[in-house]
């Protein structure tokens, strides 16, 4: 069963494991930001931190979407 379906370069979820994962990821961004922006000192201390954290986050979210949509472009 796929999870995900390839639109150009995203993937977008299609069954209810595929939006478990992009509402897991979502609130793993929002947490890590709030997390980071409560002990940087400035804007962009936080800014850099969070998007750090992120492009692994849409990295993960990516690869899983790769291994899980049949690896094919959807029309």
């Amino acid at each position: 069963m796929k999870w995900f379906i390839r639109k150009g370069i995203f993937y977008q979820p299609v069954s209810l494991m595929g939006w478990m994962i992009l509402v897991f990821a979502v609130v793993g961004s929002v947490f890590m930001f709030t997390r980071i922006d409560s002990t940087s000192h400035s804007a962009s201390d936080t800014i850099r931190n969070w998007l750090l954290s992120d492009l692994l986050i849409a990295a993960v979210y990516t690869l899983v979407g790769y291994l899980t949509s049949g690896g094919k472009e959807s029309e």
